[in-house]
């Protein structure tokens, strides 16, 4: 890693005295196939620098804490949190977000996927939803629906559209939507 600079907020440093100053560390990633350079503080977050610093706010912070998955991205074809990673850890490494998963004007099949099958309501974990679905599908893992439920579930939907989550990944994958397919999915209440 390069040498720090010390950033120094105007007005706050005293002649002399270094207190207050923050150092930051040259950064270099690959975003969406373009090659970025950034300066951050140690303590910047993927997902702080990709919102704040990129201008990329497809990737949600829902709650910062690793357990809600809105804000999952892809290192290096991998899924990840960007909340629980500090963007110095990724340096000179490709990052995808939901802004890099389109060609163009054509979605990606996952997204064209969601939309058909309705698999999202309010919107907010569908960028997560999306990346951890591509970074599923690169894993190679996963080959019942029911393998999908589980490998997705660090991803919170709180409308609960996971039906049309789980039947738009099936679909893309190209694996039954249903474990069993004589017990089809019927969505209602949970009995007590």
């Amino acid at each position: 890693m390069n040498a720090p600079e010390t950033l120094v907020p105007p007005g706050t440093a005293q002649p002399g005295h270094s207190h207050g100053a923050a150092q930051t560390y040259p950064l270099t990633l690959t975003i969406n196939g373009r090659q970025q350079e950034f300066r951050v503080e140690a303590w910047v977050t993927l997902l702080d620098l990709l919102r704040e610093h990129a201008g990329l706010t497809g990737s949600k912070k829902g709650c910062d804490h690793g357990q809600c998955g809105a804000c999952t991205v892809l290192v290096g074809g991998r899924r990840i949190n960007s909340c629980l990673t500090l963007a110095v850890m990724q340096n000179g490494k490709d990052v995808t977000t939901v802004e890099g998963l389109a060609d163009g004007d054509r979605l990606h099949p996952l997204q064209q996927a969601f939309i058909d099958h309705d698999a999202f309501q309010c919107g907010y974990c569908t960028s997560g939803q999306l990346c951890s679905a591509v970074g599923l599908m690169n894993e190679g893992t996963a080959c019942t629906a029911g393998q999908v439920r589980e490998l997705m579930s660090g991803n919170v939907c709180r409308c609960g559209a996971y039906p049309g989550i789980v039947a738009a990944v099936t679909e893309v994958m190209g694996i039954p939507g249903h474990d069993d397919p004589s017990r089809p999915f019927q969505p209602g209440t949970v009995p007590a």
